[in-house]
This record gives structure tokens, sequence and C-alpha cells, in this order.
């Protein structure tokens, strides 16, 4: 089976800092993979690696089984959605224009992720339709930028801190949502504080420390594993 994005022997800096050294990370057709490690360990510079905002000093990124160093738009185009820390959503547009402004059918032309299939997975928005992005909370903010990227009908899923600095309430409904969507076959890679949930929304987990791969393991195994999830994760 071919990765739809394998990454291999990434070296990334900031400026003068080494930042990510030498990462390998693969997210196979349909597969949920977390993406674990302490602040600071490397996590959202390689998402943005991945998503072609950060280029990388050495190493290579496949699409598809494509080696190429692609812009952000060609990679979306690739079927990557991308759902960034802080959301970025289109404040003066309205819910459902935030939506639609997204709508394209995906890398082979499905387009099973209608508008109205996302507001059944969102019912929240639909008593927000008309409400400008800037109105929205932040819970609904989240889920509006989790509902535009589905709008793009991808294959990927990538999500960075879908429930920081959300109420107990909204963060149990992105769950949910992160659960309807791994059910019906879109592959992700999630980054999130709670770890456990990480684990218990995910096949795999790959785990970052100063940068570097320290662990990949099937998340079920990895739950039970309190010596490791304490040295790489703990407080």
């Amino acid at each position: 089976m071919t990765a739809l994005i394998q990454a291999e022997g990434l070296h990334t800096y900031y400026g003068a800092s080494h930042i990510l050294h030498g990462v390998d990370i693969a997210i196979q057709p349909g597969e949920s993979v977390g993406l674990l490690g302490r602040n600071g360990m490397g996590k959202t510079t390689l998402i943005r690696t991945l998503m072609g905002h950060i280029s990388p000093t050495r190493g290579h990124i496949a699409y598809r089984g494509r080696r190429s160093q692609l812009a952000p738009h060609q990679i979306a185009r690739q079927g990557v959605a991308y759902v960034p820390e802080g959301r970025g959503i289109f404040p003066n547009l309205d819910v459902r224009e935030n939506l639609l402004v997204a709508a394209r059918p995906g890398f082979d032309g499905r387009t099973d992720w209608t508008y109205e299939r996302v507001m059944q997975t969102f019912p929240r928005l639909t008593e927000r339709l008309s409400h400008g992005g800037q109105q929205l909370s932040g819970g609904e903010q989240q889920m509006l930028a989790i509902g535009r990227a589905l709008m793009t009908n991808p294959d990927v899923l990538i999500l960075d801190e879908a429930t920081e600095g959300l109420a107990p309430i909204i963060v149990a409904e992105i769950w949910r949502i992160i659960a309807t969507i791994r059910e019906a076959g879109v592959a992700t890679l999630i980054v999130d504080r709670n770890y456990r949930k990480v684990l218990a929304h995910t096949d795999r987990c790959v785990v970052l420390e100063k940068g570097r791969v320290v662990e990949t393991r099937d998340s079920a195994t990895l739950a039970q594993n309190t010596e490791l999830l304490t040295r790489y994760l703990g407080v």
C-alpha cells in the first residue's frame, strides 16, 4: 500500500536552530496516527514541514509515492487538509461562507463530504449559519475549521491542538467528531496535549523528543507502557 505521506530523514531549521533531526514518519490510507511529545519537541515544526510551510534542509517527502518539494496549495491538492493551531477561519465570512469557500472534490474526484454532511456532523453550527467567524465561540470556531477542512474531501486530515483552551463539554464534542472522521475512513495525524485521548483515537503513535523520533508503536500497546509514557510525556 502506497503511503499518502511518507517523510524520510527530515532535518529542519528555524534560522540557526536545528529543530528536526532526521525524522521519519508515514501515514497510510485510512490510518490514524498520533504525534506525541512534550512542548517544544518539534511536533508543529514537523507538521509545517509536511504541509510545505517550511522547507527541510535535508531529507525528502513523498506524497502518494512521488517525491517532490511542493508548495502548500499543491499539497492540499494531493488530498491533505490542515487544521492549524489557532484555527485560521475567515472572521468576516459567516459560517456558511467559511464552509463553501473551501468546497471542492477530493484528489480522485470524490465528493463524500458535502455541505449537508458537514452540517449533520456539526449540528451546533446549524444554529450559527448567519454568524460571522468572529462572533463564534472558540469551540464553534474549532468545529468550523474542521468542517471547512472536510469540505475539501481530504484523504488526510492533520489536526494540531484541536482541543486546546476549550471547555470540557466542547472538548468531548471535538473528540466525538474526530472519531466520526476516523470511522469514515479519512486518515488523520493528530497532535493534542491530552495524550491519553490521542492514544484512544489512533492506530499508531510517533513520539518526538528534541526533534527526534524516539518511539513508534501501535497506540494500544503504548497506552499500557507506563514507563515510556512517563519518560517522554510525563510532567
